[in-house]
């Protein structure tokens, strides 16, 4: 039985100096470096997206 509580993957490592890339909802920058691939999301729409996929439990 799958552990829907875990996170698909790991999260990017971050950028400790730029470029950032930007985030895709808000498009403020993000603390991931600009070559990230995939989806990145800038601390608040971070945590607005926890808290919307959170397990309910």
């Amino acid at each position: 039985m799958a552990d829907y509580c875990t996170p698909a993957s790991e999260p990017p490592a971050t950028a400790s100096e730029g470029p950032f890339a930007e985030c895709v909802l808000c498009r403020a920058p993000t603390e991931y470096p600009e070559s990230t691939k995939g989806v990145t999301l800038c601390p608040v729409c971070e945590w607005q997206e926890a808290q919307r996929t959170a397990c309910s439990g």
